[in-house]
C-alpha cells in the first residue's frame, strides 16, 4: 500500500505521492491515513464543475484534481479575469476549497501554470519557459529521458529544433511542446455539449423566494421565445439551472413531443415538474443565478388549421403528452416508431414519446388484402405443438395453451431469412410464416422456426393474433 496524495503538513514532514505506507508510518508515527476512493474522487470533481457551470458552459474535467474552463466571452460579465478569477476565489472560501487558478491561452498552458508555478506571473510565455519538462505531462520514461538529455525546462526544450527533438523523443513531445507554447491549436471538449441557445440573469442581491425565482424563469422563457422566433424554429428540450449563492446547483429540465416556444405551455411543464419534485426547490441562502438553456432546438413555422380542427386535435394531444410525461417521467408513455427491418419483431421500437423523432409512415397494406401483420405481436414468441402432413408443410393442427386448433384455412408460407449482413452477431434461422385458421374462425401467425437442413428438428412458435 502507498501513499495516493498527501496535504500540505504531510509535505512539510517529508511524505510525498508514491512512498509507501508502512515507510510513512514509521517517519510519522502519528499518521493518519484513509483508502483512496478514485470514485469518490470523480464524483466530487463532477460537482465542482457543476458549480462552475456558473461562469461558462465549456467546463472540462481534467482528473484526477483539475478542472479546465473556456472562459472566452464570459468573463466581461465579472468586470474581466480579474473579477471571475475573485468570484471564485470567494465562492471556493465559502465551501471550504483550497484551489490554484491559473488563466492562460491554452488549456495545457492553463493546467501547468496551475499545477507548477506558485504565484502569478506578468509574463505567461516566460512563465511557462521556466515550468520544468514534467509540465509537458509525457510518460514518465519521456521525462526522464529529457532530464538526462539536459533539457529540465520548457525553455531549453523549446529552443531546440523540433525536428530532431521528434526523432529522439518521439512526435508526442513535440507535439505538447507545441500546444503548451500555443504554437498548435487545442481545444477543450466540455462534458456537456454546449446548448443551442442561452439566456440567464443574474443578481447582484441572491433572490430568497420560489416564486421570485418562477418569476424570473418566465421572463427567461419569454427571452428565449423572442429568439427562436427571429430563427423560426422551436424548443424540444428546456433546462433550467438555479445556482445558489453558497454553491449548490438545481436543475429542472422538461421534454416535449413537438417543438414549442410558447411561454404559458414552458412555465406549465416547469410547474408540473416542480410540483413532481420528490425534494423541493429550495432557495436557501438565496439564488444569484438563474439560467435557461435550449439544447434541443427544431424548425417549426406557422401552423395553419384545418377546417375540421384536426392540427388543433393533434397539438392538444402533443401537450397532454408532454404534461403528463413531465409529471409521470419521460419513459411512462412510448411512441412506436418503424425501423428499416424485415424481422417482424424489430420492425418497430417503443421509444419515449417526448423524445421520439417525427413519426413515420407506416407501410400501408394492398388494396383488398387481408392485413400481412396481426395487431397484437407475443414478446417473445410463444411456443406450440404442431402436427403437419409433411415436414416443411403448413400445420393442420397445433396446441396452444393446452387447447387443440384444427386449421381449416392457411396462406403461406412466407419466409423471412435472417439479416445475414449483421456482424453484431452470428445469424439467425430462416423463418416461414403461416396465417391460419381454426374451426372456430379465429386467425393466428405462425411460424417455423428453422430450415430442415439448418436444424435437424425446428420449433414453431405462435407469434401473433389477429382481430
Amino acid at each position: 500500500m502507498r501513499l495516493a496524495a498527501v496535504d500540505e503538513a504531510a509535505l512539510a514532514l517529508g511524505l510525498a505521492p508514491g512512498l509507501a505506507l508502512a515507510d510513512a508510518r514509521a517517519r510519522v508515527p502519528g499518521l493518519r491515513a484513509v483508502a483512496a476512493d478514485p470514485a469518490a474522487d470523480g464524483r466530487w470533481l463532477e460537482a465542482i464543475a457543476t458549480v462552475c457551470d456558473r461562469y461558462t458552459p465549456m467546463v472540462a474535467p481534467d482528473p484526477p484534481d483539475g478542472l479546465v474552463l473556456d472562459i472566452t466571452g464570459c468573463a466581461h460579465l465579472f468586470g474581466g479575469e480579474a473579477g471571475l478569477i475573485a468570484d471564485f476565489e470567494a465562492l471556493a472560501a465559502r465551501r471550504g476549497w483550497r484551489a490554484r487558478i491559473a488563466p492562460a491561452a491554452t488549456p495545457e498552458a492553463a493546467l501547468a501554470l496551475a499545477r507548477f508555478q506558485t504565484a502569478p506571473a506578468a509574463d505567461e510565455q516566460a512563465a511557462l519557459r521556466r515550468l520544468p519538462v514534467a509540465a509537458l505531462r509525457l510518460p514518465e520514461e519521456a521525462t526522464l529521458a529529457l532530464r538526462r538529455a539536459g533539457l529540465k525546462t520548457i525553455g531549453a526544450l523549446a529552443e531546440r529544433p523540433s525536428a530532431p527533438l521528434s526523432a529522439r523523443f518521439g512526435e508526442e513531445a513535440t507535439a505538447a511542446l507545441a500546444r503548451l507554447l500555443g504554437t498548435r491549436d487545442s481545444r477543450i471538449v466540455p462534458r456537456r455539449p454546449a446548448p443551442a441557445l442561452i439566456v440567464e440573469r443574474r443578481f447582484a442581491e441572491p433572490i430568497g423566494h420560489v416564486a421570485q425565482a418562477l418569476a424570473t424563469l418566465a421572463d427567461l422563457a419569454g427571452e428565449a421565445a423572442a429568439l427562436l422566433e427571429a430563427r423560426r424554429a422551436g424548443g424540444r428540450r428546456f433546462v433550467a439551472r438555479f445556482y445558489r449563492s453558497d454553491g449548490e446547483t438545481r436543475n429542472l429540465a422538461i421534454e416535449t413531443g413537438r417543438p414549442v416556444r410558447a411561454v404559458a405551455v414552458l412555465m406549465r411543464l416547469f410547474r408540473e415538474r416542480i410540483e413532481a419534485l420528490a425534494d423541493p426547490l429550495d432557495p436557501g441562502f438565496g439564488f444569484d443565478l438563474i439560467r435557461l438553456s435550449v439544447p434541443v432546438i427544431e424548425p417549426l413555422a406557422p401552423a395553419q388549421l384545418r377546417l375540421e380542427g384536426g392540427a388543433l386535435a393533434e397539438g392538444e394531444l402533443a401537450a397532454l403528452v408532454d404534461r403528463l410525461s413531465t409529471r409521470l417521467g419521460r419513459g411512462r408513455f412510448r411512441r412506436f416508431q418503424p425501423r428499416d427491418t424485415h424481422i417482424p419483431d424489430q420492425a418497430a421500437l417503443a421509444l419515449p414519446a417526448v423524445a421520439a423523432p417525427p413519426p413515420a409512415r407506416w407501410p400501408a397494406p394492398p388494396a383488398g388484402e387481408p392485413p400481412l401483420r396481426p395487431l397484437h405481436l407475443f414478446d417473445p414468441p410463444q411456443p406450440i405443438e404442431v402436427i403437419a402432413e409433411v415436414p416443411d408443410g403448413p400445420p393442420c393442427r397445433f396446441r396452444w395453451r393446452r387447447v387443440l386448433h384444427e386449421v381449416t384455412r392457411y396462406e403461406g408460407p412466407e419466409r423471412l431469412a435472417a439479416e445475414w449482413w449483421r456482424r453484431d452477431g452470428p445469424p439467425g434461422l430462416t423463418r416461414d410464416y403461416y396465417r391460419v385458421e381454426d374451426a372456430r374462425g379465429r386467425r393466428f401467425w405462425l411460424f417455423r422456426h428453422g430450415l430442415y437442413d439448418e436444424k435437424p428438428d425446428p420449433g414453431w412458435y405462435l407469434h401473433g393474433l389477429f382481430a
